[in-house]
Parts: C-alpha cells; sequence; structure tokens
C-alpha cells in the first residue's frame, strides 16, 4: 500500500472532525427535543415519554450511521493516497488550519487529530530542524541578531504577509538580522503554548552555528501573552536563551484580556439560565481553551488549572511583572482617529481596548509600567491593520536597531 501522505492524514483527521462534530450536534439537537417535549417543572405524560423514546431511536440511528460512514472514508482515503499525494499545499490551505486550530485545537490536540498544528519554527512557510547543520543551510548568511515573529489567534507565520507587506522582512533586511517565524497551535492553552515556546528557543540557542549576539521578538495579539508565558517558564529555571533576549515588541497584545472573550462569557450564562436555550448552551463551550485564555490574559497554569474555564470569575491571574532587564515596547490600535469620540477609543481596534494593549490596569498591582516612550498608538487601525501599517515599521526600525 502507498506510503500516507500529509494531505492524506488531513483529511482523515478532518473525517474525525466531521464524524465527531455530526455526533455532537445530533446530542444537541435531541437534548433541545426533550426539553420541548417535557416541559421544565411540568409532569411528562405516557404519550410524551413514547414520544421521547421513538425519537431517540432516530438519533441513535443518525450518530451510528455517522461513525459507519466515517470509518468506510478512511478505507477509501487509503486507496486514494496516490492520487490525494498530488494535491498540494497552498496558503489558504494553511489559513484555514490555523482557524481551525485556534477555534477548536485543543480538542484536535486531544484527539491527536492529524490536522493538529505542532508549534515549530519555520523559514519561507517551511520548517526549520533545530541542528546546527541545517540551521546554516536554511540561513546561508546567517549571523548572531536573531529576530523572531509569532503571531496571533487563529493565524500563522504566512500571514505576517498582509497586502504584500511584512515587518519582519524588512526588518530583518535593514538591520541585518536573521529572520525566523514561529508556527503554533492558538487553540491550546497560552501556558502550553509558553512552556513549549521555552524549550523551542533553548534548543534553537544551543544550536545556533555562530555565537548569539542578541534576540529581538515582535509578537501579535496572542502571540505576545505566548511570549511572556514563554519568559516567565524560562526564567523559572533559568534558561539560556533569556539571557540572549534584549527586545520584545507587542503589537495589540491583551496583556489584561479582550473584552470580546468575556461577552463569549456572559453569553454562556444567559444561554444557561433559559431552559429551552440551554441545550444550545453547548455550542458557546466549543471554543478552545487558548480562546478562553484571552478572557482575561492569563499567561501560567495557575491562571486556570482546577478552575472551569466556562464558570463566570473575576480575574484571578498571578501577577507576572516584566523583567527589568529587557526592554519592552507595545503598540494598541485605535479604529477612529484622535478627535474621535472617547468611547470609541476605548473600544481600540474591535478585539483589545487600549488599557489592555498598552498593560494599563485599575489594580495599580497589575500595570506593566511600560516607559512612556515605548508605548505608541496607532488611530484608524484596526486589529490586522497592525500587521502592515507603515508607521509601526518606523516604530520598529527604531526601537529595533
Amino acid at each position: 500500500m502507498s506510503k500516507k501522505t500529509k494531505t492524506d492524514t488531513e483529511l482523515q483527521g478532518l473525517t474525525h472532525l466531521i464524524m465527531d462534530a455530526t455526533v455532537g450536534i445530533t446530542d444537541i439537537v435531541e437534548a433541545a427535543h426533550k426539553q420541548v417535549v417535557h416541559p421544565p417543572f411540568l409532569p411528562s405524560t405516557i404519550i410524551q415519554k413514547l414520544i421521547t423514546n421513538i425519537a431517540s431511536i432516530s438519533y441513535q440511528n443518525i450518530k451510528w450511521s455517522t461513525l459507519f460512514i466515517g470509518k468506510s472514508l478512511h478505507k477509501i482515503l487509503e486507496q486514494l493516497s496516490p492520487v490525494i499525494g498530488k494535491i498540494k499545499d497552498s496558503h489558504k490551505k494553511e489559513a484555514i488550519l490555523s482557524v481551525l486550530n485556534g477555534v477548536i485545537g485543543d480538542y484536535l490536540e486531544e484527539k491527536e487529530n492529524p490536522l493538529k498544528i505542532t508549534m515549530q519554527f519555520r523559514h519561507k512557510s517551511k520548517s526549520i530542524k533545530l541542528d546546527s547543520e541545517n540551521i546554516r543551510a536554511v540561513y546561508p548568511k546567517i549571523n548572531g541578531k536573531i529576530l523572531l515573529m509569532v503571531h496571533g489567534s487563529c493565524m500563522n507565520d504566512i500571514q505576517w504577509t498582509r497586502q504584500n507587506h511584512n515587518h519582519g522582512k524588512i526588518v530583518a533586511e535593514e538591520l541585518n538580522k536573521t529572520l525566523i517565524y514561529l508556527n503554533y497551535n492558538s487553540g491550546i492553552h497560552i501556558s502550553s503554548n509558553g512552556q513549549n515556546l521555552n524549550n523551542s528557543l533553548e534548543e534553537l540557542v544551543q544550536n545556533w552555528p555562530v555565537p548569539i549576539e542578541e534576540l529581538v521578538i515582535v509578537a501579535h495579539s496572542m502571540g505576545g501573552l505566548v511570549t511572556r508565558s514563554a519568559l516567565y517558564y524560562g526564567e523559572q529555571h533559568e534558561k539560556n536563551w533569556t539571557k540572549h533576549l534584549k527586545k520584545v515588541v507587542f503589537l495589540g497584545t491583551p496583556h489584561h484580556g479582550s473584552y470580546i472573550e468575556r461577552t463569549g462569557n456572559y453569553l454562556d450564562l444567559i444561554l444557561e439560565s433559559i431552559p429551552y436555550a440551554k441545550p444550545f448552551a453547548r455550542l458557546g463551550k466549543i471554543r478552545s481553551a487558548g480562546v478562553t485564555d484571552l478572557r482575561y490574559g492569563n499567561l501560567i497554569d495557575e491562571d486556570w488549572k482546577n478552575n472551569d474555564r466556562f464558570e463566570m470569575k473575576n480575574d484571578q491571574r498571578k501577577i507576572i511583572k516584566l523583567p527589568k532587564q529587557i526592554e519592552f515596547y507595545s503598540i494598541a490600535a485605535v479604529i477612529g482617529n484622535k478627535t474621535a469620540p472617547l468611547s470609541t477609543q476605548v473600544l481600540g481596534d474591535t478585539l483589545v481596548h487600549v488599557k489592555s494593549a498598552l498593560g494599563q490596569h485599575k489594580n495599580p498591582k497589575k500595570n506593566l509600567d511600560f516607559k512612556k516612550e515605548n508605548i505608541w498608538i496607532s488611530y484608524d487601525s484596526n486589529h490586522l491593520d497592525l500587521l502592515n501599517n507603515l508607521k509601526i515599521l518606523d516604530k520598529l526600525k527604531v526601537w529595533l536597531v
């Protein structure tokens, strides 16, 4: 039998996902049906029970058929392996996988689904093997100044290029730095990604072919939280890479969380409180651990362990300050201009409000205390505009020189 290709295993992973999703939705519909036939707080009649029993048989048949057909698809995919192997990867395909991982990446990880993204350093959309010989082959003009780009939620390394513009590529060329991208599953816990990045960076610096002069990081959105988490764990374990880290620039990072996720949490409570809507509350709980970590900006395991991540709770994060020996910079975006109403400016870039992006908190103990000269607000910009705003590029070239 022909050897399975990456595309083949991804399609099999998608088959698993479709099977599980169909069974899950069927469970939701069945639960809603029971709520309608058996109104809350009222006794059920014999007829109502009979209707439910008959309906249950139908729902079981749907679930059984889904699993049967899904298993048959695996066999079909194996037979089609030579044909599927000829399908080329595309940027659009990677974008879809990144969104899928961002929304349900923890599920894909738990089920060991082939569609899950595994953390890796990349160059020109290709994975970098972390050994000295391979790194030197990837970077013929390698030097000791490393520039690492860390993407945000539901995105990937390729999407640093937006509207034919790439901050990292230009900065690396003009400031003579070696450019590396991180690609990761943004749906698992931020602390899990932080620990993975901590270990990966240590392996990277140990195998860097030339003496390292500096490591600087530019992180967008969730990528900034993953970076801070990695730095926390790196310092806890006295990793060598933290000694090389000189500067970090955050672009629209929700240091104190995103109001979008907090709104989602309120929606969960509303659905749970309405009897007929309660079955559909499961839909709101599809969102990944990575997404729910954005509610307040969780960085470490203790911020979420032993807690129901869908339960409404106040901010219980451990206070983690920025290390003094590293220069940190932060840029926030605002969809309006400087003269826009205060409500628009507070709203920020539609995903992250200004104070969160600048590390400001109503509790002074939680302020990140960026230097005044190290923060900047980009007006007339949304969350994604941070990736191709030329004024931000100018800031990066000044800050990272």
